[in-house]
């Protein structure tokens, strides 16, 4: 049970990296403290509880994004410590973080951002569907290329989710002058697959297996389902495309069958 939350919510392992590692690092300069002469400065021994959260973090499963995370949270609260800001301002900056982020608390999906050369080659793909097709994106974000695409395509239909708060407003405002486009603060778990054409999401490793159980469950035959670098465990894609940019992207496609 303890396992199944942990790995449901990895904010909380996250947390137990950089409690772990405030421990390690304080048991250490308390030491040197006693028995050297040394005396590392403040800001040295966060750099160092940074890279140890980090490194638990990786141990633990967490995800890439998550060890950079790690690595800079407490040396920047320590580097800003001097620096003369009201408290207020830290706790709006985790607010602000979190409201963009929520998704990767409960959810462990991070904001990710789809880029150019990937709108291009879903601008690409899409070609080859009829003209009114309609295309959802699970976890949108702020729909930069959700509206690309509507505005490339105006016969089609596109729809957008999203459960990040702040993102969703953000995304929400920026549909509301595009008439084929709309977005929805919804779980991509409670959305109904079963009209769409194309299915597109860039997610995160955690959910990609249950989410091809539902694809195989809701969408029609002939559909596609279309993943940004993450794969389905265990199910080869029918076809991948690189993007060749700086993450090493790929398209990851699977047509359902009839």
């Amino acid at each position: 049970m303890v396992r199944q939350v942990l790995g449901r919510y990895p904010a909380l392992l996250a947390l137990l990296a950089q409690l772990g590692a405030t421990a390690l690092i304080g048991a250490l300069v308390y030491l040197a403290a006693q028995f050297a002469v040394w005396r590392p400065s403040w800001l040295l021994a966060g750099m160092a509880q940074g890279l140890l959260a980090a490194c638990l973090g990786r141990c633990f499963g967490l995800s890439r994004w998550w060890w950079w995370l790690n690595l800079a949270f407490v040396p920047a609260l320590l580097a800003l410590s001097g620096a003369p800001l009201p408290p207020w301002v830290f706790l709006a900056g985790f607010v602000l973080l979190l409201l963009l982020n929520w998704n990767s608390f409960g959810e462990r999906v991070p904001l990710y951002l789809s880029g150019a050369k990937c709108r291009r080659q879903l601008a690409g793909l899409l070609t080859r569907q009829a003209p009114d097709f309609s295309f959802i994106d699970l976890g949108c974000g702020p729909a930069g290329t959700l509206l690309w695409l509507a505005r490339q395509f105006p016969q089609a239909q596109f729809v957008g989710v999203e459960t990040a708060p702040l993102t969703f407003a953000i995304a929400w405002l920026r549909s509301v002058p595009q008439s084929n486009c709309r977005i929805r603060y919804q779980s991509l778990w409670r959305t109904d697959l079963s009209a769409f054409a194309v299915v597109y999401c860039f997610l995160s490793p955690a959910p990609m297996a249950a989410l091809w159980d539902k694809a195989r469950g809701q969408m029609a035959g002939g559909s596609w389902l279309i993943s940004n670098s993450f794969a389905v465990p265990g199910v080869p894609a029918d076809q991948q495309i690189e993007l060749h940019d700086w993450r090493q992207s790929r398209l990851l496609l699977w047509r359902m069958p009839g």
